[in-house]
């Protein structure tokens, strides 16, 4: 199996499943309501790869988080049902998709027949058909198979893991961009990481120095808000190549792109970008 390039084992796909398709599923409602007599108290930060599966970052004033099993779902009255699923949507919650979009699957029953949620028996035996571009949509392939071999082997000396990083998923939520350079880098279990801005400006002010080219290996790419707090981060291979890794989330692979690409994809209102070498 592969996407974005990448191969997926089984046991991977497994585990995406798992947090795709949860059970207790976390859904937000107001406070008060009758739908928050549903499930059980829900803290999305207790659980980093359903935080990113449905981007459930804070909980809005007036709103709880409730933790809702597939049987509880089903016990409960259609029009609670739909209520709790429209819900969803209006609150920002992701992965609350169109009965249109999935027209060969029986949904329509399962709340206000225009949008449902997917539960692990829905999700069954179509792991593939729907991780797998869930996964991919919106995100570019990695390139790391395109990269010659002179160039990894250039890097090497200064990036010595760049090469087992380029082109693999996390494990799970959690590592991020400052950790993946970090790990590129030589620096033992950064890669494994969420790591903060404070361990990695330290990295940075012992192991670079300002300057260097985008066709240089080794070459830390820094972008920094307005005021000055480090945003995102990419160290370039050589003749071209970076790597980097997106986000934190579970569903985001350290890749291989073009600098270009990797500037493109990082460019955002107030961000300045600066460049350090490798020493």
């Amino acid at each position: 199996m592969k996407t974005l390039g990448i191969t997926v084992s089984t046991a991977l796909l497994t585990r995406w499943a798992d947090w795709f398709a949860p059970e207790p599923q976390p859904f937000l409602v107001p406070a008060g309501s009758a739908l928050a007599a549903l499930g059980k108290e829900f803290e999305p930060k207790s659980n980093p790869e359903l935080r990113d599966t449905f981007e459930i970052y804070s909980v809005p004033d007036g709103v709880v988080c409730r933790g809702v099993t597939a049987d509880e779902f089903a016990a409960a009255p259609r029009d609670l049902r739909a209520r709790l699923v429209r819900g969803q949507h209006t609150r920002g919650r992701a992965l609350v998709p169109s009965v249109r979009a999935w027209p060969s699957l029986e949904m329509a029953k399962q709340a206000d027949g225009h949008r449902f949620v997917w539960w692990p028996a829905l999700l069954a035996g179509r792991e593939r058909e729907v991780l797998l571009p869930y996964v991919a949509e919106g995100r570019s392939p990695s390139r790391h198979a395109e990269v010659p071999e002179s160039v990894w082997g250039a890097a090497s000396a200064l990036l010595p893991r760049a090469r087992a990083l380029g082109g693999t998923f996390p494990p799970g939520s959690g590592p991020n961009c400052f950790g993946t350079v970090m790990g590129a880098a030589g620096v033992p279990g950064a890669a494994d990481v969420w790591m903060q801005r404070e361990p990695f400006e330290a990295w940075l002010a012992a192991a670079t120095r300002p300057g260097g080219r985008d066709d240089e290996a080794g070459i830390v790419l820094v972008w920094r808000s307005a005021a000055g707090l480090v945003q995102h981060a990419a160290v370039t291979l050589g003749a071209g190549w970076a790597l980097h890794k997106p986000s934190q989330g579970w569903m985001s692979p350290t890749k291989v792109l073009t600098v270009d690409q990797v500037k493109s994809s990082a460019r955002s209102v107030g961000w300045r970008l600066t460049r350090r070498r490798l020493t």
